[in-house]
């Protein structure tokens, strides 16, 4: 677990994304939908790093 926190500026621009339910300065908190796009994808092979990046 990491101990950085989200700036404001940070969580304005993460709470404009499709798949993020929540945030706060301490965590995120993903939608179902992204939630089982990313299983899907990481079964496939991909890695976690680029199923992120490539949802936003």
């Amino acid at each position: 677990m990491s101990k950085r926190l989200f700036t404001e500026k940070e969580i304005k621009i993460l709470s404009k994304n499709l798949y993020v339910k929540s945030v706060s300065e301490k965590g995120i908190t993903y939608t179902d939908e992204f939630k089982r796009i990313f299983i899907t994808e990481n079964e496939q092979g991909k890695f976690p790093r680029q199923i992120f990046g490539d949802h936003g």
